[in-house]
């Protein structure tokens, strides 16, 4: 059984066709990346998975379950978490309270003595993700005072506090310097490794050439190639869409 898997994904615009056919299958514990040109249709993808967007035509199964007539919040309590390019935390917000309103708790006064006990439970949960990322630090820290690095952290861990089964992330190292993205990079394994399985749309090729385990490229809402980051980085197709055909 495919963890997450799309049947002829297509997704048009007013006729416009931003995806066609597209049919990925997802493995618990891989890291699969989606690349291609800008316009490729990869957000679009994201856009579909999470229920921002129905699709026109076309199925998506998580664990077997069917999603595409599903909403956003439905389909971050099946299991489904994500990330945007440009990040949406709240702010005015400290990174706690970030991660609190993404967790579906907040603090109120005069809370019973058992609903305080629950919410120390859940500000413990929190907490833990906040170290886990690197924030724990910077927890009362307003969300808009955070560098972009972190900032990025901050967009993970809002995600990871869906308790999500599979995160879509994307472009999560835009721009990143080199030392940043590495330590990205080993923030995504230590994902995996407990047990969330990970997409992500990205640019960065020594990201992805050396973090995914398999790779699917989109041209043009199409999909043009998939397999091993060794085998698509030699792909004549892929090579094509990124640097233009030769005349």
């Amino acid at each position: 059984m495919h963890l997450l898997e799309t049947k002829n994904l297509t997704k048009e615009f007013s006729g416009l066709v931003a995806l066609q056919n597209i049919s990925i299958q997802l493995q618990e514990g891989e890291i699969l990346g989606i690349i291609g040109p800008n316009g490729a249709g990869k957000t679009t993808l994201f856009n579909l998975l999470s229920g921002i967007f129905p699709p026109t035509s076309g199925e998506i199964y998580f664990q077997d379950v069917r999603l595409d007539d599903l909403k956003p919040y439905q389909i971050a309590l099946a299991g489904i978490g994500r990330t945007f390019q440009i990040v949406r935390s709240f702010g005015d917000l400290d990174v706690l309270r970030n991660l609190l309103v993404a967790h579906g708790h907040r603090f109120y006064p005069g809370l019973s003595l058992f609903s305080r006990f629950a919410q120390r439970r859940h500000i413990a949960k929190v907490e833990e993700i906040l170290d886990w990322v690197g924030l724990l630090d910077r927890k009362h820290e307003l969300a808009k005072n955070l560098p972009l690095g972190l900032k990025k952290r901050l967009e993970i861990a809002r995600a990871l506090a869906l308790e999500p089964k599979v995160i879509l992330l994307d472009e999560s190292s835009a721009g990143l310097v080199h030392e940043e993205a590495e330590e990205l990079m080993q923030l995504i394994r230590a994902i995996r490794d407990r047990g969330i399985t990970p997409i992500l749309i990205e640019h960065n090729m020594h990201v992805v050439m050396n973090l995914c385990d398999r790779l699917v490229v989109l041209d043009h809402g199409e999909e043009i190639a998939r397999g091993l980051p060794g085998e698509i980085r030699a792909d004549p197709a892929v090579i094509e869409a990124y640097l233009g055909k030769e005349t």
